[in-house]
Formats: structure tokens, sequence, C-alpha cells
């Protein structure tokens, strides 16, 4: 399908996007602040429609009247082409704020140009969201959290219980009101606590700044590692590592992984040759150069944001994989290339969770 996916820059809207891209043959139509002028040329013989877009920071007025203004005039630029419409809904909708009446009224706006249209509409009423890549301060106390840890800073704590969910995990709903019968949908994310998430945070980073990989018992775990890790990418890569020498010769430590049950495999890589230009959903992924030179060159999917790192077997470092980053390693010196891979989950044909992209 040519699908029309408005708040396309955001949060919610990059993580949507690209797990289109990882997982679905759609094309995708992005529209944003800057391309809302153009939103009844841009949604022009479009099947469906993402509705992500929204107004959170303003005004009581704003905030209320500007979510039901966006709706509006996505609304009225519909083509008769148009099958399904999914709207990113709150559950703080209807709850009397000026967001969640805002909210409540963009719905009913929404459901009455499906009705008129004759597409189906999937209202998504989404918990709290975290993930990769948050702003803080902005789209969650998890990204808050989570870049105030990684600059060694104390966040201020209210304690309350709340529901999380990871955003590729509120994408996968949203794509699959794609084809679905339409209705109210309510995905259910992970309860916590706000002081519990810090907490995690906390003993992730004192771990996983050493270069050690703490344990990860549960998804929920693997997220907020993931979470944490965008927080501390580029800033803390390469991570170095310690040759230990003797007369024998040298051993090098190249994964210490609490609990983990991953897998660690090595390749040889010919000189000028590139491996890798995929990417992972949910995954943690660590490349070492033990023998050779290297390039590990890295692309935010869907930008053109490049950050590259030149390595070598003699000073063996650390760099690990962020989610929703395409990434590769290149052999760039004369010889042949050693290198050491770990992945915090076993191989599965059936899943692999990686999906080719150029850097």
């Amino acid at each position: 399908m040519r699908v029309l996916v408005t708040g396309a820059a955001g949060f919610l809207g990059w993580h949507t996007r690209v797990r289109a891209a990882a997982t679905t043959p759609h094309e995708v139509v992005a529209v944003d602040r800057e391309e809302w002028a153009d939103l009844a040329a841009l949604a022009s013989g479009v099947d469906a429609v993402v509705h992500l877009a929204g107004i959170n920071r303003a005004s009581d007025d704003e905030v209320r009247d500007g979510n039901v203004r966006l709706a509006e005039e996505l609304a009225a630029a519909l083509p008769p082409t148009v099958r399904a419409i999914v709207y990113a809904n709150s559950v703080q909708a209807g709850n009397g704020t000026p967001y969640g009446d805002g909210k409540a009224r963009a719905a009913e706006v929404l459901r009455a140009a499906a009705e008129r249209t004759g597409a189906t509409f999937t209202d998504v009423v989404l918990p709290n969201l975290f993930g990769e890549h948050g702003r803080p301060a902005y789209n969650s106390f998890v990204a808050t959290f989570a870049h105030k840890v990684v600059a060694d800073e104390v966040p201020e704590v209210v304690d309350r219980e709340v529901e999380l969910l990871h955003a590729q995990d509120a994408a996968q709903v949203l794509l699959s009101g794609l084809e679905g019968p339409g209705g109210v949908v309510h995905p259910r994310g992970t309860p916590a606590t706000v002081a519990g998430v810090l907490e995690t945070f906390r003993s992730q980073f004192a771990v996983y700044r050493t270069g050690e990989i703490p344990e990860l018992r549960t998804r929920f775990d693997l997220a907020l590692f993931n979470t944490l890790r965008a927080a501390m990418f580029p800033r803390f890569y390469p991570m170095p590592l310690t040759w230990r020498t003797d007369e024998r010769g040298g051993l090098v430590e190249v994964v210490r992984a609490h609990g983990s049950p991953g897998q660690t495999f090595l390749s040889h890589t010919r000189p000028g040759v590139t491996r890798g230009q995929h990417f992972h959903l949910r995954k943690t992924e660590r490349f070492v150069v033990v023998a050779g030179e290297a390039r590990i060159a890295l692309r935010r999917a869907l930008t053109d944001e490049v950050v590259a790192f030149d390595v070598t077997g003699a000073e063996p470092v650390v760099v690990d994989m962020p989610t929703g980053w395409a990434h590769n390693i290149t052999n760039t010196g004369s010889g042949e290339l050693t290198t050491v891979f770990w992945t915090s989950e076993l191989f599965d044909p059936e899943d692999p969770d990686t999906y080719p992209m150029p850097v």
C-alpha cells in the first residue's frame, strides 16, 4: 500500500517508518510540519493513513484545538482511494485535560471521515511510550532518565506506577491496523514504576560503562537497555579493551555478558571487502576487531546521519550497534581482517531481526 504517515519526523513517526521499511512492502509518504501545507497533494492517491501528528506542548487552547484542527485538515485532504485510517490515540483521551479532550475529539473527526470514505478506522489507544532516540524533557520521563544517568546527573523522581510500551511495539500495532477490520485497540505495555526505571538504568549503566553487558532477563530489560545505549551513542564509543599478556602471548576479553543467552562468532574478511549493510530492531550486536584494520560505519535508518570509527586489532575496542542504525565493517588494511561478533540472542532463521539497508 501507499501509506501517508503524519508526524513522520517525530519519535513515534521515526520508529513507525523504520519498522515499515524493515517488515512491510508499503511505500511511505512522510509528512511533518514542513510538508503540512502540501498535505492535500501528498495525500493524493494514497491507500491508507497513519495519523501520528499531534500537539502536546503549547497553551491549553492550542493543545486542545490544535489536535482537532490537525485531524480536520487531514480528513479534508483524504482522497477517495483511502481504505484504512489508523490513529495514534492516547490513554489520556477524554480525561478532561486539554490534551485528552483534543485527542478524543480528533478520534471522532477521523472516525466520521472513515465512514464518509468507506475506509476502516483503527483507534489505537496508546499508553506511555519509550524507546531509542526519545527527546529528554519532552517525549517521556524514560528518555529524560536515560540522558541524566549517562551524564552522571540525578533526576527528580516522583514515583508512581506506569504502563510502558516500547515505540517499536506501538509501531507494530499501528501498522497491523492497516490490514485490520478497524475498531478500538488497546495495546498493553509493561507495568513498571518511575523509580524502578531509574534504578534499572543506573544498574545497567554501571555494568555497561565498563564494556560488560548487563543481565537482560526480559524483553522489557532489553528495551530499556537499547534506550540507554541510544542515549550513550556515539559519545561512549569505541569502548577500549585491555590486552592481558604473558610469555604465551596475549588475551583480550571481548564479551562479558551477565546472564545472557547470546551468541559469539568470528569472521575473516579480505582487503577492501565490506560486511553487514543491515540493521536490527531489537538485538544488541558487538563488533571487536582483533587483527587487521577496519572502518565501522553506521547510519541512522532513514536519515543522512552517519558515524564512523577507524579501528585496529592492535588496540581492540568495542563498538556496539545501536538498534535502528544500518551498519557495516570494511577491511581497510592490506592483510586479512579478523573480527569477533557477539549478539544478544541465538540466531533464529525464522526471526533473524536483520533487515538489509546500506550505510
